[in-house]
C-alpha cells in the first residue's frame, strides 16, 4: 500500500515539477529566454479564427472600420498583457494564483479559475470545428462526427509533457506556418480581386466609416481581447529574471500586435479581395489539399495552448475547492472531453451569447489585477506588496477584487444585452473593464486591505515583490 502511495505521489511529481499548476515557479526554475516563451504564445496568435474575425468585419462593416477596430485591440490588450506578464515574471504565478492574492482570495479567484477554464475548452472547441469544417470540405466523404473525435483527441497527447514539450512543438511548427501562408498570400494576389479599388477602401453599401458599424467592430474585438493578455501569465512566470525589462513587453504586446494586426489585417485583405468570410473555404480553395493541412498546422498549435491553459485553470480550481489534486494530466484529458463534447454540441450556434459574456469577464478580470497592482498596491500601498497563493496565509474571500468583478461584469453583461443603450452594448467590455478598475480601488480603500492575507508570509523573496 505505501509502495503505491509513494508511485503515485511521485508520478504527481513528475506531472507538476516542470509546470507548477499548484504554486508559484521558483526563482530557481525561472530559466526560459523571452524568445522562447513569446515563441509559445505564438500559438494562440497564429490562430485562422483572425482571419476569419476581419475577414467578417471588413464584409459587414468595411475595411476601415475593421482597420481602426484592430488598432484599437492591439493598444488595449498590448497594455494588458504588458502589465499581466510583468506581474507573472515578477512573482512566477500564473493569473489563477496571482488573482487568490491579488484581491479575490482563495475561494474568490476559484470563481476565476472555473470562468476561465470553460473560455478555454470553449475556444478549443471553436477553433476544434473551423478545422473540421476545412478537412470536411476537402474530404467531405469523412463523417463530421469522425473528425471531431480525431482532431479533439491528438491535442491530448501533444500536452502530455508540459510547457518544454510545447516549446519544442511551437518552434518547429512556426517554419511551416510561414511557408504556408506566404504561399496564401501569394496564391491570393494572383487571382482577380472581386473588389476593384485598394481592398482598405472596401466599404459595403449604406455603411460609414465610424459610428455604429466602428462600434460593431470593436463589439466583436471584444469577445477575444480579455483572453490574450491574460494567457500571457502561463508562460510568463517561467521567464528569466534578466530578461524581465524587454521580455514582458514581448510576451504581453507583440503577440497582440501580430494576433490582431497581422492574422487580422490579412483577414481584411483576403476577406475582401476574395469575397469569402469563411477562411476554412478560402484557405482550401487557394491551395487545395495544402490549405486543408496548412488549417490543421495553425488550428493544432492553438489549440495545444488552449489545452494547457484549460488544464492549469481546472487544476487550480479543484485544488483550492475540493482540494482534489489528480495531477495536470488528468486535467489535460477532462479539457480535451470537455471540448471534443461542445464540438458535438455545436457550441458554434451559441457562439455569439458565449463570447460577449466572456470579452466582459475577461476584460474586468485583467482590469481587477492590473488595478490592483498598479494603484492598490504600487501607488496606494494597501495590502502586502507580494503575492500570496498559498491556502493557511489566505482569506476565504477578498471583496475587493469579487465585489469588483462581480457587479462590473453584471453590469457589463446588461449593457451588452442592450439593455443600456447602443453605444454601451457594443462596448460593453470595455465599460466593465474601466468600471472594475474604479471599484477595485474604491472597494480597497474601504476596506483598508485587510482581507488581503490572513497571515503575513517571510519567505517570499525581495525579488519577488512589486512593491
Amino acid at each position: 500500500m505505501s509502495t503505491n502511495t509513494s508511485i503515485t505521489d511521485k508520478n504527481q511529481t513528475e506531472q507538476t515539477s516542470d509546470d507548477y499548476s499548484l504554486d508559484r515557479v521558483p526563482l530557481n526554475k525561472r530559466n526560459m529566454g523571452w524568445l522562447s516563451i513569446t515563441n509559445i504564445t505564438f500559438g494562440i496568435a497564429t490562430a485562422i479564427f483572425y482571419f476569419q474575425m476581419g475577414s467578417v468585419m471588413a464584409l459587414q462593416f468595411g475595411a476601415i472600420n475593421a482597420i481602426i477596430s484592430a488598432v484599437y485591440a492591439i493598444i488595449v490588450a498590448g497594455i494588458l498583457g504588458t502589465f499581466i506578464a510583468y506581474l507573472s515574471a515578477k512573482s512566477g504565478m500564473n493569473v489563477n494564483l496571482l488573482s487568490r492574492g491579488g484581491g479575490f482570495g482563495y475561494i474568490g479567484a476559484s470563481l476565476t479559475s472555473f470562468i476561465y477554464a470553460t473560455n478555454f475548452i470553449m475556444y478549443c472547441a471553436l477553433e476544434g470545428l473551423i478545422l473540421v469544417s476545412a478537412v470536411h470540405e476537402f474530404f467531405p466523404v469523412i463523417p463530421e462526427w469522425v473528425l471531431i473525435l480525431f482532431f479533439g483527441s491528438i491535442v491530448i497527447p501533444l500536452n502530455w509533457f508540459g510547457i518544454k514539450q510545447l516549446d519544442k512543438l511551437q518552434k518547429w511548427s512556426l517554419p511551416l506556418f510561414f511557408v504556408f501562408l506566404i504561399a496564401a498570400i501569394v496564391l491570393a494576389a494572383l487571382q482577380t480581386s472581386e473588389y476593384d479599388g485598394y481592398f482598405w477602401t472596401y466599404m459595403p453599401e449604406n455603411v460609414q466609416v465610424g459610428g455604429s458599424a466602428l462600434l460593431l467592430c470593436i463589439g466583436m474585438q471584444h469577445g477575444i481581447m480579455g483572453l490574450t493578455p491574460l494567457l500571457a501569465s502561463d508562460y510568463a512566470r517561467f521567464l528569466k529574471p534578466k530578461d524581465t525589462k524587454f521580455g514582458i513587453f514581448a510576451i504581453g504586446f507583440i503577440p497582440q500586435i501580430f494576433c490582431f494586426g497581422v492574422m487580422g489585417g490579412l483577414g481584411i485583405w483576403f476577406g475582401v479581395r476574395l469575397g469569402e468570410p469563411n477562411p476554412g473555404v478560402y484557405i482550401v480553395l487557394l491551395l487545395g489539399f495544402w490549405g486543408a493541412l496548412f488549417t490543421m498546422l495553425t488550428q493544432v498549435r492553438i489549440n495545444v495552448t488552449n489545452i494547457y491553459s484549460g488544464s492549469l485553470s481546472l487544476s487550480s480550481f479543484f485544488e483550492n475547492i475540493f482540494h482534489f489534486k489528480p495531477g495536470r494530466r488528468f486535467w489535460v484529458v477532462v479539457t480535451g472531453l470537455s471540448a471534443i463534447a461542445l464540438m458535438l454540441g455545436k457550441i458554434v450556434n451559441h457562439l455569439d451569447t458565449v463570447m460577449t459574456f466572456q470579452g466582459v469577464f475577461l476584460l474586468a478580470w485583467a482590469s481587477v489585477l492590473v488595478a490592483d497592482a498598479v494603484i492598490v498596491k504600487k501607488i496606494l500601498k494597501i495590502g502586502p506588496g507580494y503575492y500570496e497563493a498559498r491556502q493557511e496565509n489566505l482569506h476565504k474571500w477578498n471583496p475587493v477584487g469579487v465585489g469588483a468583478l462581480v457587479i462590473s461584469t453584471t453590469l457589463g453583461t446588461i449593457a451588452a444585452l442592450g439593455f443600456i443603450g447602443p453605444f454601451l452594448q457594443s462596448t460593453a467590455a470595455f465599460f466593465a473593464s474601466v468600471l472594475a478598475a474604479i471599484l477595485t480601488v474604491v472597494i480597497a480603500i474601504a476596506t483598508k486591505g485587510k482581507y488581503y492575507i490572513s497571515e503575513e508570509a517571510t519567505d517570499i523573496e525581495k525579488e519577488e515583490y512589486i512593491a
